[in-house]
């Protein structure tokens, strides 16, 4: 017996559309290895018209006072808020994510992140009107960039999908966003919800590979491209944005340093580091998984690791007592079953290191020990449930190690010393450094990171700046 499979469609100028040339691509779920729907395969016709529908709302938009754009934003909270079942199960058939982390750990932060954003609309920053050369008087104008090409990643569908459109919106900018191609259905939902209340062609939804989102970067239209995905794909959209000179905004991979000193609480960090490493199975850019001990308590550490990764559970959607759920596809399995395959002879499997059940992309909690610096689980990033435990014996080589990665986008400092903790967040070379906990992120603090992990800022003020541009007015003010 066939299984009809539900069918997406892209969001343009205000209605839904098929490809225009028909063609699909089968969207899995990853909890049972089946396919649930199908999704546009969008071609450039279609990237044509979301930029049209895109770049013809824009002067409206732009020219909407930021009273306007804030109570616009606010509804949308407020409809994801009303529609948040809906949501979940649609971002769970995505992903195989719990549903009760779902709803308390994605839902409540998406909506006060949208609520911030609605609130920055009208906090708009610049220097103070003066004359700063006799007899002329300068001002600076903070306008919107434009139409605005978002590429958002598979490992958190819904919530990338407001880090990018949310600040957008509300500097009076446009939008087509193309979500993953294994995680559409949420964010066709998304545009459901946002296209009832906003403008037609103010937020467009268009769902294809990676060629689709190629033909976005590269369109003449956008102003600003936007992508938050792996290194390899932010290389290729800035070297595709550069053709045009068009700004570009990288979230892109990371490999935080978690640097555990002998007097931190053991008992608390091991729990802290255990969750924030296989929340989501470790497809989160600040995922604890590169844990530094000091060699006093090393062996301790590890054993107590090892044991909360024992009792670290997987599984389905609907089990309540599950910390994650599957890998997203079978490209990710095989891509992190290949890490632990390949270890070096030095290393040593403390737990897990195996694939969980033959249904769905499931993999065990796993630690392991034993490693190298130059190892390659330690300088590339695994983006699945595996934490790695290396010792060091003083602060300066805990430094050396930790920023001896080519990712820069978070770290981790457990100690009782308030100096040394903040002699180590100046020394570490990452955009955010948290002490004694790992991974809450808020709306009003700035998330980003440097080197390889990419460029520009998401949430905060400062990633509400980066859409929009800075304008010099002066005027005489002599007869």
């Amino acid at each position: 017996m066939t299984t009809e499979l539900r069918r997406l469609r892209n969001y343009i100028d205000g209605e839904f559309r098929d490809a225009a040339d028909g063609r699909t691509i089968e969207v899995v779920n990853p909890a049972t290895g089946q396919p649930y729907a199908t999704s546009p395969l969008s071609g450039q016709e279609d990237v044509d018209a979301a930029m049209t529908a895109a770049a013809k709302a824009f002067p409206a938009w732009r020219d909407a006072t930021p009273a306007e754009r804030q109570r616009v934003l606010l509804k949308i909270a407020d409809a994801i808020e009303e529609r948040a079942e809906e949501l979940i199960a649609a971002e769970s058939e995505n992903t195989g994510k719990p549903l009760e982390l779902t709803r308390t750990e994605e839902v409540p932060p998406m909506v006060d992140q949208i609520r911030f954003f609605a609130g920055a609309a009208r906090l708009l920053e610049g220097r103070s009107a003066g004359e700063y050369m006799d007899g002329l008087t300068s001002i600076v104008r903070r306008e919107p960039v434009g139409v605005c090409a978002q590429v958002a990643p598979w490992n958190y569908p819904m919530m990338m999908a407001v880090w990018k459109f949310a600040p957008a919106l509300a500097a009076g900018n446009t939008v087509v966003l193309k979500p993953s191609d294994t995680t559409p259905a949420s964010t066709v939902l998304l545009a459901e919800i946002i296209g009832a209340i906003v403008p037609k062609g103010v937020f467009n939804v268009i769902c294809g590979d990676r060629d689709t989102g190629r033909a976005m970067v590269e369109h003449k239209t956008p102003a600003m491209a936007s992508i938050t995905g792996s290194v390899r794909a932010g290389m290729q959209v800035a070297e595709s944005a550069a053709k045009d000179v068009k700004r570009v905004h990288l979230e892109l991979g990371g490999k935080a340093p978690v640097v555990v000193f002998e007097d931190a609480d053991i008992d608390k960090a091991v729990e802290d580091i255990a969750v924030a490493g296989y929340f989501n199975a470790g497809q989160d850019c600040t995922a604890a998984t590169r844990v530094l001990v000091h060699e006093s308590i090393h062996d301790e550490f590890v054993a107590a690791l090892a044991k909360a990764a024992a009792e670290t559970k997987t599984g389905q959607p609907d089990d309540e007592d599950v910390l994650y759920g599957p890998l997203n596809n079978a490209n990710q399995l095989k891509q992190v079953a290949g890490f632990i395959d390949r270890l070096p002879a030095h290393a040593k499997v403390e737990a897990g290191g195996h694939r969980v059940g033959e249904q769905g992309y499931f993999y065990a909690p796993t630690v392991v020990s034993g490693l190298k610096q130059d190892d390659e689980i330690i300088q590339n990033e695994v983006f699945g449930p595996v934490i790695t435990v290396q010792p060091f014996t003083d602060e300066a080589q805990a430094l050396q190690y930790a920023n001896d990665v080519e990712y820069a986008l978070a770290s981790s400092v457990w100690t009782k010393d308030h100096a040394r903790a903040m002699r180590m967040s100046k020394n570490l070379d990452f955009g955010c450094v948290w002490i004694n906990t790992h991974i809450p992120l808020v709306a009003e603090m700035p998330h980003g990171g440097f080197k390889k992990s990419g460029y520009g800022k998401d949430l905060s003020a400062y990633g509400f700046e980066d859409y929009t541009r800075i304008k010099h007015v002066m005027t005489s003010i002599e007869g």
